[in-house]
C-alpha cells in the first residue's frame, strides 16, 4: 500500500484532509500530518511516504524549500502543493522542481481526491513500465553485453553477473567511462589501456569503456575525427572509477548525445563540457527537453515543429484543463529561464513583468490557448536568437586570435572557451556556425599549413612538432600524412604526394 503525508500550517485543514478523505479505498495509508516545515521533513525521513500534499507556505521551512529537500532525498516521491490565488512566483517555482500537481486555496475534498487520482494513474504506469522493463531485461541471455547493460542501468551491486563474464581482468579495471553513438561510426583502436563493451539497447548503441589505466589523448583525437567524418554525435559521460557508478556515466552520456542532436554538433561531446547553458534540467520529459534544446540551439523552425507537436500530444491525450494548463506554464517557466540565461541584460526583469500563469488562467478554455501558446515561444526564439547573433562574431574573433598566438601548446577546447567565457561545447557551436568548420578541424588544418611553411623552412621535423602544439613526433607524423598526402620528412626534402 501507498504511503501518504499532509503537511499544512493549519490545523483545520490537516484534520479535515485526515478524516473526510478514504485514503484506504484510494489503497492508501497516511502516515501522518505535520504543521511546520521542520516537523514535515522530520515525518517525511521517519516514513518516506510515497506521496506528499504540503501547503507553500510554512514556519520554520516553506513548502518550497521542503520539495527541493525531498527530491534530493528521493527523487521519486509524488508532491502536490496548495497555493494561495497571488502565489505566482511560488507556483512558478513548485513547477520549476517538477511537482505532481497544485491547487489554490481554498482546498476542497473533492480537489484533493483529483489530484490524489492523478497521482496514483502515474504511479500505476510507472510501475507497469518497470515491470515490463525488468520481465524483458531477465529474457535476455547471460552475455557480456547482457552483463554490462545490466551494470549501466543498476551499477555494480545489481549486475553479479558481470564479473563473471567479463573475465579475471575485472579486478583491474580502474574505472568507466559510457559513451552513446547515433551509430556504429566511433570506432576505438585496440589498446591495452582499456577494453571496450558494445551495448545495443533497443535503437541505441552504448559503448562502455573500461579503463586498466589513463587513456591516451591520440585515442580521443582519433574517435573524435572518425565521428566528424561520419557526420555523426558521439555522447561521453563522465569518467567514474567506481563500477557502481556506472549509471551515472551512461545517463550523462544519453543527455551528452541528445544535447549534441539539437544543437547540430558532431564528434565526441563530452557532458563535463556542455555546462548549465546546453544540459537540460532535471526531471523533464524527453518532448519538453526537445522544446528547449530547439531553443537553446537557436533553430526557430525546429523549436515551431516542436511546440507543435506537443500541442498535438495535448489534444490526442485529451488531459483536463488543469494538467494542459500546468505542462503549458511547466514549458514556459522553463523557456523564460533559457531566454534569461542567453538574453543577459535584454532579458532583465522580464520574469517579473511577464505572468504567463494569470494569462493562461484568463484564456482558459477558450479556442485561442493554442495560438496563446505559440506565441510564446515565437516571443522566446527572438529574445534567444538575437543575443546569441550579438555575442558570435566577436567571440569566434577572439577566440581565433587566441588559437593561433597558442597553437604550440596542448590547446584544449575547454581552455579557449574559457579565454571567451563560454562552456566549450556552445562555444564549439557557435564556432563552427561562423567558420565553417569545427573546433578541431581549424586547429589542425593551421597547425598543418604552419608544419608545412616551417618545413619548407628547413626546420627540422621534431623541432616542427613542438612548434605546431605535437609533442610526440609519432602523432605530429601521422596527422600530417593524414592531412598532406607525404611524411612531413617527405615534405622537407621536397617529396609531393602521389
Amino acid at each position: 500500500m501507498l504511503k501518504a503525508a499532509v503537511f499544512d500550517d493549519e490545523y483545520i485543514v490537516l484534520r479535515g484532509v485526515e478524516e473526510m478523505i478514504d485514503w484506504t479505498s484510494l489503497g492508501i495509508r497516511l502516515v501522518g500530518t505535520a504543521g511546520d516545515g521542520l516537523a514535515a521533513l522530520e515525518l517525511f525521513r521517519a516514513h518516506q511516504p510515497d506521496i506528499i500534499l504540503t501547503d507553500i507556505r510554512m514556519p520554520g521551512m516553506d513548502g518550497l524549500e521542503l520539495i527541493e529537500q525531498v527530491m534530493r532525498e528521493a527523487p521519486d516521491t509524488f508532491c502536490i502543493v496548495f497555493s494561495g490565488f497571488n502565489e505566482f512566483e511560488y507556483v512558478k517555482r513548485a513547477i520549476q522542481l517538477g511537482v505532481a500537481d497544485y491547487m489554490e486555496k481554498p482546498i476542497t475534498i473533492p480537489s484533493i481526491e483529483k489530484a490524489v487520482g492523478k497521482v496514483l494513474e502515474r504511479y500505476h504506469k510507472q510501475k507497469a513500465a518497470q515491470e515490463f522493463q525488468q520481465k524483458w531485461e531477465a529474457s535476455r541471455g547471460e552475455s557480456l553485453e547482457k552483463a554490462t547493460l545490466d551494470l549501466l542501468l543498476n551499477g555494480l551491486e545489481e549486475s553479479t553477473a558481470w564479473r563473471d563474464t567479463f573475465g579475471p581482468e575485472w579486478e583491474q579495471v580502474t574505472g568507466i567511462t559510457v559513451l552513446a553513438m547515433e551509430s556504429d561510426s566511433c570506432a576505438f583502436p585496440k589498446d591495452a589501456a582499456y577494453r571496450a563493451v558494445n551495448v545495443g539497447h533497443g535503437a541505441e548503441r552504448i559503448m562502455a569503456l573500461f579503463h586498466f589505466g589513463p587513456l591516451r589523448q591520440e585515442l580521443w583525437e582519433e574517435a573524435d575525427e572518425a565521428a566528424e567524418q561520419a557526420g555523426t554525435a558521439v555522447g561521453c559521460g563522465k569518467l567514474y572509477m567506481r563500477l557502481s557508478e556506472a549509471p551515472f556515466s551512461y545517463k550523462e552520456a544519453q543527455r551528452a548525445l541528445r544535447s549534441a542532436r539539437f544543437l547540430g554538433l558532431t564528434g565526441i561531446v563530452r557532458f563535463e563540457d556542455l555546462g548549465e547553458r546546453i544540459t537540460s534540467p532535471e526531471g523533464i520529459t524527453d518532448r519538453e527537453e526537445a522544446i528547449i534544446l530547439s531553443l537553446r540551439s537557436g533553430n526557430r523552425a525546429g523549436l515551431m515543429e516542436q511546440v507543435e507537436s506537443f500541442l498535438s500530444w495535448l489534444k490526442s491525450g485529451k488531459p483536463d484543463a488543469e494538467l494542459a494548463e500546468h505542462e503549458m506554464l511547466k514549458l514556459i517557466y522553463l523557456g523564460l529561464e533559457e531566454a534569461k540565461k542567453s538574453g543577459g541584460d535584454r532579458t532583465a526583469g522580464l520574469m517579473d513583468s511577464y505572468k504567463p500563469h494569470t494569462e493562461l488562467r484568463e484564456l482558459a478554455g477558450k479556442e485561442d490557448v493554442a495560438a496563446w501558446f505559440r506565441a510564446q515561444f515565437e516571443r522566446l526564439a527572438d529574445w534567444s536568437i538575437a543575443a546569441r547573433e550579438q555575442t558570435k562574431h566577436s567571440a569566434v574573433e577572439a577566440a581565433r586570435i587566441y588559437l593561433e598566438k597558442y597553437c604550440s601548446r596542448d590547446l584544449t577546447l575547454q581552455e579557449v572557451a574559457e579565454h571567451v567565457g563560454m562552456n566549450p561545447t556552445y562555444f564549439s557551436m557557435l564556432f563552427k556556425e561562423e567558420m565553417g568548420e569545427s573546433y578541431i578541424k581549424y586547429l589542425t588544418r593551421y597547425r598543418m599549413e604552419l608544419a608545412k611553411s616551417l618545413l619548407s623552412r628547413g626546420l627540422r621535423v621534431q623541432e616542427v612538432s613542438e612548434k605546431v602544439g605535437y609533442h610526440t613526433y609519432r602523432h605530429f607524423s601521422e596527422v600530417f600524412k593524414k592531412y598532406a598526402g607525404v611524411t612531413p620528412g617527405q615534405y622537407s626534402s621536397g617529396m609531393t604526394p602521389t
